[in-house]
């Protein structure tokens, strides 16, 4: 409508159409939204964490574990739809339901310790 074109003047979309428009719209979507995680506040706060803690053998050993964990990340990237075709629909939600529940384990866990500290200090 905003081009000047009615709903009437465009040809029917088969069934198939939509769902490949939805699939490909559904890719655009989930991309930018990983982004953060890889390298939010996080994993920053995380590697700093780790680094500070011991000497410099604990530096190093976090070095060598977030390069591991960039490659595996770009092969997972690289081979993604490769990946996905062959764990099939059903695992990859498994995998999603246990990435979400990982994640709120490390939320709550977070949460449980500020509390913690916080009330720690004001006693």
């Amino acid at each position: 409508m905003l081009q000047g074109k009615s709903p009437a003047d465009q040809p029917e979309s088969s069934e198939i159409d939509i769902k490949a428009q939805k699939k490909a719209a559904l890719g655009l979507a989930i991309s930018p939204l990983a982004t953060p995680i890889l390298a939010g506040p996080g994993t920053i706060a995380t590697a700093m964490n780790f680094a500070a803690s011991g000497g410099f053998s604990q530096l190093i050993i976090t070095i060598v574990s977030f390069g591991l964990l960039c490659i595996l990340t770009y092969f997972l990237f690289v081979f993604g739809e490769r990946f996905v075709k062959a764990i099939g629909p059903s695992a990859l939600d498994v995998v999603t339901r246990m990435m979400g529940l990982i994640l709120a384990v490390i939320g709550m866990q977070m949460l449980i310790e500020g509390i913690d500290q916080a009330y720690k200090a004001f006693l």
